[in-house]
């Protein structure tokens, strides 16, 4: 118990030592390895013309950095989600809201074939938010709807319904190849320039998830703690849902539909630094964005000299600690 009482601080100092290191290892390792020479070479004096210049700072470094904002906005959404609702297995990908999101991005893409980047954006959040506002409100009409395990059959059967009217949509308009990016997340492909438009409402959606974080820790005690305590939980849960709704809404703009890394890392957090959300947010970010690059590199050799998708890799690992999160805890809901 003493050590987990300096966990926190453990994990944030080491972060920067994590992050450095893991991109370190995603630029040095792929289908060709590049020298350390060369790295410092293309960081400090960049030759347009090398070959592996190009590599290093258009295709490796946005990727790794991608993969740690994404990997941080998927994690702390799954945290939120956790605590508010009081399910532990909620997260982006169970409950459908990457689905709706890559559903939301596909419309905008039939209906305006030219849409900027900043309307694939707006379209990824208004996604999010119509997923949520689907899942929960046809929980609220089911019998024990809102219990962990039918809320995440409710996510997953709403998510695959916008999953499969996106993919028809998609072949009827013929634009499968254009949306495949969404659905099969390639983080190779990640634009350095969406990654830049994204920072701001990542920014106000972290910054949300911060501030919220002592009211999540309230609220995950219960509703009935929560008012005696003369918490505004209606308040609350609006102003946690739209963090959620922006930090998922980017992640899936930016990278497509990666899931479990939202169910995953929460539990790990938690059990590391106990159930103040003061401390699980910022460490979610780090581990959750510290884990996907890690499945990055990982992706990279298993199938070598291929890749194999990002969300392959993430299932792999995800897949066995949802079921065994199902057979453990049954029912009940996240205390």
């Amino acid at each position: 118990m003493k050590l987990r009482g300096y966990a926190p601080a453990l994990i944030l100092a080491a972060a920067p030592i994590a992050v450095l290191g893991t991109i370190v290892l995603s630029i040095l390792y792929g289908a060709k390895n590049i020298d350390a020479s060369r790295v410092m070479e293309a960081l400090l004096h960049f030759d347009a013309d090398n070959v592996d210049h190009q590599i290093i700072m258009h295709s490796r470094l946005p990727r790794v950095i991608g993969a740690l904002l994404v990997g941080a906005f998927l994690a702390v959404s799954g945290a939120l989600m956790q605590g508010m609702t009081r399910n532990y297995l909620a997260s982006p990908s169970i409950m459908g809201i990457s689905d709706g999101s890559a559903f939301a991005v596909t419309i905008c893409m039939v209906a305006a074939p030219y849409a900027s980047t900043m309307a694939m954006i707006a379209s990824s959040f208004a996604g999010s938010a119509l997923s949520i506002v689907m899942v929960f409100g046809l929980a609220s009409l089911l019998p024990g709807g809102l219990s962990p395990v039918r809320l995440a059959i409710l996510g997953t059967l709403i998510g695959t319904f916008l999953s499969s009217v996106s993919a028809a949509i998609a072949m009827y308009f013929q634009v499968s190849q254009n949306i495949s990016f969404w659905y099969n997340a390639r983080l190779h492909q990640l634009d350095p320039k969406l990654i830049m438009l994204a920072v701001p409402f990542a920014i106000v959606g972290l910054a949300l998830a911060v501030w919220m974080s002592k009211s999540v820790t309230i609220l995950s005690l219960g509703e009935e703690i929560a008012l005696s305590l003369g918490q505004r939980t209606t308040q609350v849960k609006i102003l946690v849902t739209l963090s959620v709704i922006l930090l998922t809404g980017i992640s899936v703009a930016i990278a497509g539909k990666i899931g479990f890394v939202g169910l995953l890392v929460p539990h790990i957090t938690r059990f590391l630094v106990g159930i103040d959300y003061k401390w699980i947010v910022p460490c979610s970010a780090v581990i959750g964005g510290v884990f996907l690059a890690l499945c990055d590199v990982l992706s990279r050799f298993l199938n070598y000299p291929f890749e194999m998708p990002i969300g392959v890799v993430t299932a792999i690992i995800g897949v066995p600690f949802f079921l065994y999160l199902i057979r453990t805890r049954g029912g009940e809901s996240n205390r």
